[in-house]
């Protein structure tokens, strides 16, 4: 079993219901992991946003930035490149958001902050990637409609 101590079936459907996702951290640069990732998430028809002050009206994939996770709401999914050690503050102002399940991408994981995702009756990944997982799970071309 995975760290987070999820299994396939909680994965899978987690991806196959989840519309709307804030990606905090994306990049506009295409050789960045979360700009590959944010592509595969527009691909597969999720209403994406990149998230980063950086970013703030700046495109990634033709989808204008925003400066803060509140301005990307609503949330269903909060998907974060971060280092682990500033992923709590993240999952802290998706909890507080009121963010439906949220995504700590490969590498990164805080048990604390986890808890008090499962506290707050948020679904957390941690150490995954949504597009290995959506391969390896043989999940169809796009999310349904």
């Amino acid at each position: 079993m995975a760290r987070d101590g999820l299994t396939d079936d909680q994965v899978c459907d987690l991806l196959l219901r989840t519309r709307r996702i804030a990606v905090v951290g994306a990049s506009d640069k295409p050789g960045r992991p979360s700009n590959g990732v944010f592509g595969f998430l527009l691909q597969r028809g999720y209403d994406a946003t990149p998230v980063n002050p950086v970013l703030n009206g700046r495109a990634v994939h033709g989808v204008p930035g925003v400066a803060t996770l509140e301005e990307a709401g609503p949330l269903d999914m909060v998907d974060v490149f971060r280092r682990s050690e500033d992923a709590g503050h993240v999952v802290d102002e998706a909890i507080r958001l009121g963010a439906k399940s949220i995504w700590l991408q490969l590498g990164i994981w805080d048990d604390s902050a986890a808890e008090r995702a499962r506290a707050a009756g948020i679904l957390i990944v941690m150490d995954r990637c949504p597009a290995i997982e959506w391969g390896r799970l043989g999940l169809p071309s796009c999310v349904p409609a």
